[in-house]
């Protein structure tokens, strides 16, 4: 039998870190892109081709979760579900060497959740993080020379802001999340051997970059990291030389700590943002995927960077097994390479909200949306970003159920008293329909008092996604597991992804990146308006 801390875990569950998210107050850590491949779930346009988005809500909602107004009556799953439901969770803390890890019979990986590296597909954990972690257990157990009563490698993944203070305070043992070695976080964590070839940190531009001819062009350019991220430290170091220099600095914009590199790739591909710094290895792999990127091999950051495994000091014993395995296990060797390609090809990218038509459409539709946002209380470029996810907003899309326009609500659903909206057909009611059904959803199913604004919001368009019936059994089953159940990002979605599968986390990501998007374009907007202002003025 497993021991008591991972009884419920032998397929290696995932706790979040429940109560450690920060308030984020800049727009732009409101994203979180957790990209899974898409839903199955298909729209058309007037001409009967597919769009490729997910399950419209009218259908979800009355498929899955019966009537509009239907009370489900039961917060939570049977006797029989709970069984078959594994329980994630570490009610304790601890810190030790490998030989604490071993009386416990449990070594905590503490990775980042993301596509490619670590994600649930339903109950199947999936990703390069979780072959890994398996290879370790079978290496350790050997090394160990355990047979029957084994030691549990068990992933956990956290926000990435996360990482390093959940290993220090005991929640994880190691981190797998592609952590560059730096001289500042070498002062709070000890390293592997590199996992990784030298890398270096550059430039990378999309379609919507300005002309760059050299680093010094970047002077007084905006650029958006991670504050935990080494290129942050990349970048502040460059304003060390630029000062010095009597240049501008580069402006540093923070961005959520759940936005990996990988999706800053995408939206730097799709014109979302115009630059970002990424290692150069991460564009090999990304590369077949972004046909519109620029690698800018020229504009360095940071050279001879390494990649490795971080874990607390003073862990002689984990350090020498851990270095043992990567000896024969890292990128270079067979193995390595093998598991490095087999994750990071084949996956389904969201396309650009900002591109031509797209955006047409958005400008025309824009006035609608503020009007049904300001009427029931959610900002308009989140409905608009919902309404470009479920149709791109093309009033002609149709789903094979019956969903129509751009909410892709079912008539049936329109016609319910608790949304009431008639002529759906037509564009303009067709939006107050779905910001109407999307607001009945926060009022009737999320209107605990612990649910803050912002998760209101986010659990309500997972709702209008999987239907209110689904959405009270994930969280019911998300309290019982160890997540906070009014919280979306890193907590309820990852017992919806366990428990009703991908669509609904990829729904949620999709929008918010859209919202960021729409968000972007405005602040551009403004600053233009400004700018030609100032300029009026002189």
């Amino acid at each position: 039998m497993a021991p008591a801390a991972i009884r419920h875990a032998e397929t290696s569950g995932a706790r979040r870190l429940h109560g450690t998210r920060p308030r984020i107050p800049h727009f732009l850590a409101l994203l979180v892109l957790l990209l899974t491949a898409c839903g199955d779930g298909t729209t058309t346009d007037a001409a009967g081709q597919q769009t490729g988005q997910a399950t419209p809500a009218g259908q979800v909602a009355q498929e899955r979760a019966g009537p509009v107004g239907e009370e489900t009556g039961r917060l939570g799953p049977t006797a029989t579900e709970e069984a078959t439901q594994p329980v994630y969770i570490f009610p304790e803390t601890w810190t030790g060497d490998l030989d604490v890890m071993e009386e416990r019979r449990v070594i905590r990986v503490l990775t980042v959740y993301g596509v490619g590296r670590y994600f649930l597909d339903g109950a199947e954990e999936k990703g390069l993080i979780k072959e890994v972690s398996s290879q370790l257990e079978r290496y350790i157990n050997k090394r160990l020379k355990r047979k029957t009563l084994k030691v549990y490698v068990v992933v956990t993944p956290v926000a990435r802001d996360q990482l390093v203070p959940a290993l220090l305070a005991g929640q994880g043992d190691i981190i797998m999340a592609g952590l560059s070695i730096t001289p500042e976080r070498q002062e709070e964590v000890a390293f592997t051997i590199p996992v990784s070839k030298p890398v270096s940190e550059i430039l990378v531009t999309g379609p919507a970059a300005p002309a760059v001819a050299s680093i010094e062009d970047l002077s007084g350019k905006t650029i958006y990291v991670r504050h935990s991220s080494s290129y942050r430290e990349s970048v502040e170091a460059l304003n060390l030389q630029f000062e010095e220099a009597g240049k501008a600095t580069v402006e540093i914009a923070p961005v959520s700590e759940l936005l990996e590199d990988e999706d800053l790739i995408e939206m730097v591909n799709s014109g979302m943002l115009p630059w970002a710094i990424v290692d150069d290895y991460k564009l090999a792999q990304w590369g077949e995927v972004f046909a519109n990127l620029k690698p800018r091999p020229d504009i360095v950051f940071r050279e001879g960077a390494r990649i490795a495994w971080a874990f607390r000091k003073e862990s002689p014993l984990l350090e020498q097994a851990l270095n043992d395995y990567l000896k024969v296990n890292r990128e270079g060797t067979l193995t390595g390479n093998i598991l490095k390609n087999r994750y990071y090809r084949d996956f389904d990218w969201a396309a650009n909200a900002l591109g031509g038509n797209d955006y047409n459409r958005f400008e025309k539709l824009k006035h609608i949306f503020e009007k049904y946002g300001e009427k029931y209380g959610i900002e308009h470029l989140m409905v608009a970003a919902q309404g470009y996810q479920e149709s791109r907003l093309d009033q002609s899309a149709r789903s094979r159920a019956g969903a129509i326009g751009v909410m892709q609500l079912l008539p049936s659903t329109a016609r319910d008293p608790n949304v009431g909206i008639p002529n759906i057909e037509e564009v303009d009611p067709n939006i107050h329909a779905g910001v109407k059904y999307l607001d009945f959803l926060r009022r009737r199913y999320l209107s605990d008092p612990g649910i803050d604004d912002f998760n209101r919001t986010l659990l309500a368009l997972a709702t209008y996604n999987m239907g209110p019936r689904n959405m009270i059994n994930v969280r019911n089953r998300a309290g019982k597991q160890g997540y906070d159940p009014n919280v979306w990002f890193d907590n309820v979605e990852v017992v919806a992804a366990k428990s009703i599968g991908r669509e609904p986390v990829q729904y949620v990501a999709n929008i918010f990146k859209y919202y960021l998007a729409y968000r972007l374009s405005a602040e551009q907007e403004l600053r233009r308006h400004a700018a030609r202002e100032r300029a009026g003025m002189e």
